[in-house]
């Protein structure tokens, strides 16, 4: 470290605290003071030789403070000029002469007196000339930067800093014209030796522009969002006007009103509520008549239409389940006992997913119509899917968007028929499904009859998961050897039996008989018919294992 020589000066001056305000020497400005103490301390300076301390206090709030209150460091100043303005305010002007520092305060009252003392320090070795040369140069560079920056710094200012050569006076002027914190200034000012006070303005002029730069970056991130956001709502002005002017009053924006509408109406969830905005977005952006914006109309209806979170009431009533099941079937007690079974362990825990009946026997023993009866028992809509004949793996899933006309596959669309979320679905004919090169519809119906993995069913065309764990599935099929092993381990198989003639009596006369008397606008009156005639019927003109032949004879 070079050697200095360090000079002092000591003198009693009357002493002015600033409140948010920090005074550097060389510096001239103007400021008001209204404080009793502070008026009088000006007017002891005017009466001897102008001169008055002024420091800053560390808290602007305080109306009155006290020494400990005030920092140590200040700039001695001679007043250039008073004004008393109306309200007992006077506006001072001052120029900064040389800083300072308290030694003791001589007076409280009436207004402060201090003795301060002026540190000079005289560079006697070269190399620190060097060095403050070297300072001088780099905080003078820094601060052509920092004044392209910040827009505050005049052309002119930055002119009249450039050709100042004092490195005393350059640290000082530079330093009252950063824009910092009262904290900050004082920091620098508390510094009497021209090298350290040369480093610390350094310093802040480099944390200052790193700061400025990263606020202008954040400044243009923000500019572009908002032009963005600007140019959007001009064009969509433009475009509503248009569409008043062709009578279109809505049009496109009034219609992704009313979807949003209805988004906020439902309770869709997150992953449903982002891709039905991610959809009305690219409708926005679409032309009305485009291809691709009714393709968008289509899916969003289908998304809308679809009972996400509507559900029927489940009547858990074993008695009138009973009386309902046995109103419109005779026999078929396996079906109807597991029936009963499932209310009855839905009646103990209301959590309990729906088996998964296979109904497996000859035609026409009512395994389609008996399904009717169950949903009509347990109060569920009744949604009948015949698979007959699906050789497509899109007839189950639903095929992908990027084919033209594009639907959601049979399960999608029962459960929109349903009209609720635990429907009980028919798939009628489950054996005769059959696979070629668009794929295999069993392999699908694996996920749809696994209450493992039916939470979370995703159709193709939707890419949307469904909870069809609520959903009663119940099958039906005449050979089981042509189910494949898998699909067939997750079917509860109940075989029905041919019926025999006994049956087949009491079926046609309690059920088909007075059916077809209703159906052609009889009365019971007009019309009788013998068991024995219908025995006749059954053994000569109708052997088969169920009734369906019998009903039309």
């Amino acid at each position: 470290m070079s050697e200095e020589k360090k000079v002092i000066k000591k003198q009693v001056l009357p002493l002015l605290p600033l409140r948010g305000l920090t005074v550097f020497p060389y510096m001239i400005l103007h400021f008001d003071v209204g404080r009793v103490k502070s008026i009088k301390a000006l007017e002891e300076a005017m009466i001897n030789n102008q001169l008055i301390f002024l420091v800053t206090q560390k808290d602007a709030k305080n109306d009155s403070p006290n020494p400990e209150d005030i920092y140590t460091i200040g700039t001695i100043s001679k007043v250039k000029q008073l004004l008393k303005l109306p309200g007992d305010t006077i506006r001072v002007l001052v120029e900064g002469i040389s800083r300072a520092e308290i030694c003791e305060f001589t007076q409280i009252e009436p207004f402060f007196m201090a003795e301060v003392e002026e540190k000079i320090y005289l560079e006697e070795e070269e190399s620190s000339k060097t060095e403050i040369e070297a300072l001088k140069r780099r905080v003078l560079s820094t601060f052509e930067e920092y004044s392209k920056l910040n827009n505050k710094v005049s052309p002119e200012t930055v002119l009249s800093i450039m050709s100042i050569e004092d490195a005393d006076q350059l640290a000082d002027i530079i330093t009252s014209n950063l824009m910092l914190k009262v904290e900050q200034k004082q920091e620098i000012l508390n510094e009497f030796q021209t090298a350290i006070r040369l480093r610390k303005l350094l310093e802040t002029l480099i944390r200052e522009i790193d700061i400025m730069q990263i606020e202008r970056e954040i400044n243009i991130k923000v500019r572009k969002q908002i032009d963005k956001t600007q140019k959007e709502y001009y064009l969509r002005e433009q475009l509503k006007a248009i569409q008043n002017e062709l009578g279109d009053k809505d049009g496109i924006t009034g219609e992704v009103e009313e979807y949003k509408r209805k988004l906020a109406e439902g309770n869709f969830g997150e992953e449903v509520e982002k891709k039905v905005l991610k959809e009305l977005d690219r409708l926005l952006k679409m032309p009305s008549g485009s291809a691709e914006g009714s393709v968008i109309r289509t899916y969003l209806d289908w998304i809308f239409d679809l009972p996400w979170n509507k559900k029927t009431e489940e009547i858990i009533d074993l008695d009138r389940a009973q009386e309902i099941l046995d109103e419109d079937h005779y026999g078929l007690e396996k079906v109807k006992e597991r029936i009963i079974e499932y209310l009855a362990i839905r009646k103990l825990k209301k959590d309990l997913k729906g088996p998964i009946l296979c109904l497996a026997g000859p035609p026409g023993v009512g395994k389609t119509s008996i399904a009717k009866s169950i949903a009509r028992a347990l109060n569920r809509n009744y949604v009948r899917m015949s698979l007959g004949g699906v050789r497509d793996e899109a007839e189950i899933r639903g095929h992908r968007r990027t084919y033209v006309g594009a639907m959601p596959g049979r399960i999608v669309s029962a459960l929109k028929q349903a009209g609720s979320k635990n429907p009980l679905i028919l798939l009628d004919e489950i054996d005769k499904m059959s696979s070629d090169f668009r794929g295999d519809p069993a392999s699908a119906m694996l996920e749809v009859l696994d209450s493992e993995q039916n939470y979370a069913f995703r159709d193709h065309y939707l890419e949307l998961p469904f909870d069809l764990s609520d959903v009663l599935f119940i099958t039906t099929a005449n050979n089981l050897d042509t189910i494949p092993r898998p699909l067939l381990d997750r079917m509860e198989v109940i075989s029905l039996s041919s019926y025999t003639e006994e049956e087949k009596v009491q079926i046609a006369m309690k059920y088909l008989f007075p059916k077809q008397i209703e159906a052609h606008g009889f009365k019971k009156s007009n019309l009788k018919i013998d068991e024995s005639a219908v025995r006749e019927i059954i053994n000569c003109y109708t052997r088969e294992s169920g009734v369906r032949a019998l009903k039309g004879k």
